[in-house]
């Protein structure tokens, strides 16, 4: 790392007369910080939302996975909205600075609820299964609070990203600023779901809350205090309106005939060339019509017509998106896993020892170990014995392709380990939400198994995008991934409820349903997702063959066998 410093510090810009250095390493410590401290913030608060809303706000348990899905669907939907804002409009330093504050204001919000008994319903008596639900008033408090949490979460995950890079100028301390960035939001998750979700269960949660308000305070001070060294990026407007562009003008010359005539297509710049064949109905956004071009070569009507360059940026999109939705149902049961696992963790034995009981909401953090470690170990051992042994490397859809084994046997083995408890409540004749004499560490081997299935799909999942996107999308590449966990946690919610209306496998007491069912039904719709990902992947071919990096991310090879 002392390496890169210094190519990264003799790149920075100087900053008017006084010579202070803009970018380079000397802001890393400032983004890492800013990193870190939100990362702990957001992951003390979320992995442990379920049991909170459960505990202090009377919600049933269903209901509150359900709320707990949609929430982590927004953490994940809003990095895409920031993206468009800081490149469109105010740039990344603003955004992330303006995100910072509303997580702050969020969080302080989310502990007052905590700490002001009015802001909460009753807690239940012990004795009664009746239960007071939250008011309108209190639900709205709630619901505000964890939607300023969401949106400043969410408003500054992948635009730290983007900043941070963009403080640098060669590729080789971009890399490096990347491998260093997604360790610390490692390090943050960790903390986060271990140290703040413990002090939340046996200390009380509004010091637990309070932890997360004094991490997001410093990571905002501390951003702030760096704004003098960062490189300032100007938004160059959306590159969406040309992607808009293209599908407007292929529509209104749907009528046109396709022409076989260079000269017939708009260009820019002084690179000729004819659209290629895919896709050819689309090839007509490029083509000249009256009234589009000015005789000085100006564009007339910019809705009526597009570059050939553009044209063939909208297809490379196109080409993804079927892979893309793949990854969809993918991370669908991930979700639904990440759900119900805590539900099932509150009826088993968490006891680890006599002094120490296992939190529930921190059994998301066995999935982050398993991430970290399987990437290591993919990245220094797996990939190159594979390449060592078959001579060439695993392409990016082979990666993807065994996450989605691994994701299927994820959910089966989720499901023979709650088949399992089920039979232990009924030969010790267990009754009522009574906790099966069953250790929570049963749930491991799942999760490990979900663990290495995002180890494997995660990366090359971004890497495909990033490396098939055009270069105005790049941005837009490396958030698809987020936008993908996103539309999952939505699409887990409407499963569990569409499976809450339908049978009797999800009541409030799991210990009375057949959770086991609804991971079976998971392991069909990850069987059909895989066939569906074997398909598009047989009939994609990668766009670069090559990568400029010096790493075989893409073999010669241009299908998935």
């Amino acid at each position: 790392m002392a390496a890169a410093s210094v190519s990264g510090d003799e790149e920075a810009h100087i900053h008017g007369n006084s010579g202070l250095k803009r970018g380079g390493w000397i802001t890393f410590p400032f983004m890492a910080a800013t990193l870190l401290g939100l990362t702990i913030t957001s992951f003390g608060w979320l992995v442990n939302l379920i049991i909170f809303l459960i505990n202090e706000f009377n919600i049933k348990s269903i209901a509150a996975a359900k709320i707990s899905s949609v929430v982590n669907g927004c953490l994940c939907m809003f990095p895409v909205v920031a993206a468009i804002v800081s490149d469109s409009f105010f740039g990344t330093i603003p955004v992330i600075s303006s995100s910072a504050f509303i997580s702050l204001a969020g969080i302080v919000l989310l502990t007052l609820t905590a700490s002001i008994h009015s802001l909460r319903p009753r807690p239940c008596e012990n004795t009664s299964s009746l239960c007071q639900s939250p008011s309108r008033l209190q639900l709205g408090i709630l619901f505000t609070a964890l939607s300023l949490t969401s949106i400043g979460t969410g408003g500054t995950r992948f635009t730290l990203a983007a900043a941070g890079a963009n403080q640098y100028s060669k590729p080789k301390d971009q890399r490096s600023f990347f491998n260093w960035f997604f360790f610390t939001m490692y390090l943050g998750a960790v903390i986060g779901a271990t140290a703040v979700v413990y002090v939340e269960d046996n200390i009380s949660w509004r010091f637990g809350f309070g932890l997360c308000v004094a991490a997001n305070l410093i990571s905002f001070v501390v951003f702030i205090s760096g704004k003098r060294f960062y490189k300032n990026d100007k938004p160059l407007g959306s590159p969406y309106a040309s992607l808009l562009r293209v599908i407007v003008a292929a529509t209104l010359k749907r009528q046109a005939a396709i022409s076989s005539k260079e000269e017939d297509y708009h260009h820019e710049g002084g690179e000729k060339a004819m659209p290629s064949k895919s896709f050819r109905f689309l090839n007509r956004a490029a083509m000249k019509a009256g009234g589009d071009i000015e005789p000085d070569g100006s564009v007339c009507k910019p809705w009526r017509i597009a570059t050939v360059q553009q044209v063939e940026d909208f297809k490379d999109v196109v080409r993804v998106l079927p892979l893309w939705s793949a990854s969809i149902l993918l991370s669908t049961p991930i979700a639904v896993l990440i759900s119900l696992t805590v539900l099932q963790a509150l009826v088993m034995d968490r006891q680890l020892g006599p002094h120490f009981k296992i939190p529930a909401g921190s059994l998301q953090v066995i999935i982050l170990i398993s991430t970290c470690v399987f990437l290591i170990l993919n990245n220094w051992f797996l990939y190159p014995l594979y390449q060592k042994l078959t001579r060439k490397p695993l392409t990016l859809l082979q990666r993807i392709g065994i996450g989605h084994v691994l994701n299927i046997l994820s959910m089966a083995v989720s499901a023979i380990v709650e088949a399992k408890r089920l039979k232990i409540l009924q030969n010790h004749h267990v009754i009522g939400s009574s906790v099966a004499p069953m250790p929570v560490l049963c749930l491991f081997p799942p999760l490990v198994l979900a663990g290495i299935c995002e180890a494997f799909s995660f990366p090359a999942n971004v890497a495909l995008c990033y490396q098939e996107f055009p270069e105005s999308l790049k941005s837009t590449a490396t958030s698809m991934t987020s936008v993908v966990i996103g539309i999952s946690f939505y699409v887990s919610t409407a499963l569990i409820d569409l499976i809450q209306r339908t049978t009797s496998w999800l009541p409030d007491d799991i210990n009375h349903g057949r959770v086991d069912n609804v991971y079976w039904v998971l392991v069909i719709i990850s069987v059909v997702n895989l066939c569906y990902f074997l398909v598009c992947a047989w009939f994609f071919r990668y766009k670069n063959l090559g990568d400029d990096n010096g790493q075989d991310d893409v073999s010669a090879s241009t299908n998935f066998s």
